[in-house]
């Protein structure tokens, strides 16, 4: 009897957990109590397997929708459904009530009679399941993942024998990959139309009274907006005016800078840069914290003249700078071993020059001491020096107040080295001098503020050796800094 029922069009409830099933019966076993259908459908979605098993005690109602060959023996029962639920079900060969609605949730079931018709019948269980929802023959749904709301602790079982060569991908590629673009792609969305919709003068006016209700500044319309164009460095709300003259000094050196920025900075006399680096030794920044802070800026100054990252890197070990390091013995001179001391800390080939003195400072003692600690090469006779040009010459041989140093045999023979040398040369803390610059410089760096230099000097850079606000205040100096965000800045003049 059992096999009369195959190939039936069955809806079957499993409950709220696992949802409605409707699909072809293809096997009954009742022995076990289960029943199998396959082609199913869950909950409206075509399910990803293509055969579905059931047992009796997870059924609460089921429903035939369709019977091949027309009807069935009046009075047959369904005996899953009755012998384990204690529900009574429709006969088989009775007229179908229902129409085979593909997911009849709750209080819908008794929709699904009312919609049914014996002309119904006739028609494939996928048109009826389309017109049922008012939906056109040409449309179909894509059934791309098997809803989650089946996944519980009481879930069926699905067959996996069709799984078996390629059968089941096989299906899963027809659902996913084999509708038609013509089919789903009937009409072309209209755009033009759409966007006739949108009234953009009436959006705005809307925009504009809610603001000036709430009190908010209004935009306006995009025709009553005033253009403007800003630098990616300009600011676009509106500041105080900029005053560019920030650094005021008691007394003209006779010359002032500029910086990229468009701040001026005065020049001072040395008697006046004297005074203030006496006025900050003696409030702490002593002689040893303003020759680490000089040697830095220096160096990093070298470094970036050098190449910076494109010639200091792991690749380019073969390519080490070279850079001569001539000193004097004066504080000047301290000043280039500490820069030496710190590019030679970045693998910078260093050869320091400093003639031989029965009695050195004990700045430039103590700075020596460092340095033979890096590796670089010291030396104290011309001869030793390269003859091949280098790649940067850092002059230290002047100070500020011994001028006979010019009239000695070493200081002439390192000079005529490093005129010869054609490397370029930049000159840290250069004396002011009415004497022609014995080294011509391409850049000269300046501390704290800088002095009236000659031409000769080259480019003037200025560098913060971390002199406090209130020491320029002090020696009567209103000050601001010029430096931004750097520890060395370049100076145009004016």
């Amino acid at each position: 009897m059992a096999a009369y029922w195959l190939g039936s069009l069955v809806s079957i409830n499993c409950g709220e957990t696992l949802g409605v099933y409707q699909g072809k019966v293809s096997s009954v076993d009742q022995g076990s109590q289960t029943i199998s259908l396959r082609q199913p459908f869950h909950n409206g979605m075509k399910c990803p397997v293509p055969e579905v098993t059931f047992s009796a005690m997870d059924i609460k109602e089921l429903k035939i929708l369709e019977i091949p060959g027309g009807g069935a023996p009046a009075g047959q029962t369904d005996s899953g459904s009755s012998g384990h639920n204690g529900r009574s079900t429709k006969g088989p060969g009775s007229a179908p009530s229902s129409a085979p609605m593909a997911v009849p949730r709750k209080g819908e079931l008794r929709a699904q009679e009312e919609l049914h018709s014996p002309q119904q019948c006739s028609k494939s269980y996928g048109d009826r399941h389309l017109e049922a929802f008012g939906l056109a023959k040409g449309f179909r749904r894509r059934h791309n993942s098997w809803s989650s709301s089946s996944r519980g602790n009481n879930q069926t079982t699905p067959k996996k024998n069709s799984m078996k060569n390629g059968g089941g991908l096989k299906n899963k590629d027809d659902e996913c990959f084999g509708d038609p673009l013509e089919e789903i792609l009937d009409t072309d969305f209209d755009f033009e139309g759409n966007l006739a919709l949108f009234d953009k003068a009436a959006v705005f006016s809307e925009i504009e009274t809610s603001e000036k209700r709430s009190g908010a500044r209004s935009r306006g319309t995009p025709s009553e907006r005033t253009p403007a164009r800003y630098r990616h460095d300009e600011n676009i709300l509106e500041a105080e005016p900029i005053v560019y003259r920030q650094i005021m000094v008691p007394q003209s050196g006779g010359k002032e800078y500029c910086t990229d920025a468009g701040l001026v900075v005065p020049s001072i006399s040395y008697e006046l840069h004297k005074k203030l680096l006496c006025v900050a030794e003696r409030h702490g920044l002593t002689l040893e914290r303003r020759l680490e802070m000089a040697g830095v800026c220096a160096s990093q100054m070298a470094l970036t003249l050098l190449g910076g990252p494109n010639r200091l890197t792991p690749k380019n070990v073969h390519q080490r700078p070279t850079v001569a390091l001539l000193c004097g013995p004066h504080v000047q001179g301290a000043q280039g071993i500490s820069c030496g001391r710190h590019l030679a800390n970045h693998e910078v080939h260093v050869i320091l020059f400093l003639p031989n003195f029965v009695k050195m400072l004990e700045s430039i003692t103590n700075e020596l001491t460092l340095f033979s600690k890096t590796g670089g090469k010291q030396v104290s006779s011309v001869k030793d020096l390269p003859d091949s040009p280098v790649d940067l010459v850092i002059n230290c041989l002047d100070c500020h107040e011994n001028a006979f140093l010019r009239d000695q045999a070493w200081y002439r023979a390192v000079v005529d080295w490093a005129n010869q040398n054609r490397a370029p040369v930049l000159s840290i803390d250069p004396p002011v001098s009415t004497r022609e610059q014995a080294v011509d410089a391409k850049w000269s760096l300046c501390l704290g503020l800088p002095l009236p230099l000659a031409e000769s000097a080259g480019r003037v850079y200025l560098c913060d050796i971390g002199i406090p606000r209130h020491i320029f205040q002090e020696v009567g100096i209103n000050y601001h800094s010029p430096f931004g965000c750097k520890f060395s800045i370049p100076l145009h003049s004016t």
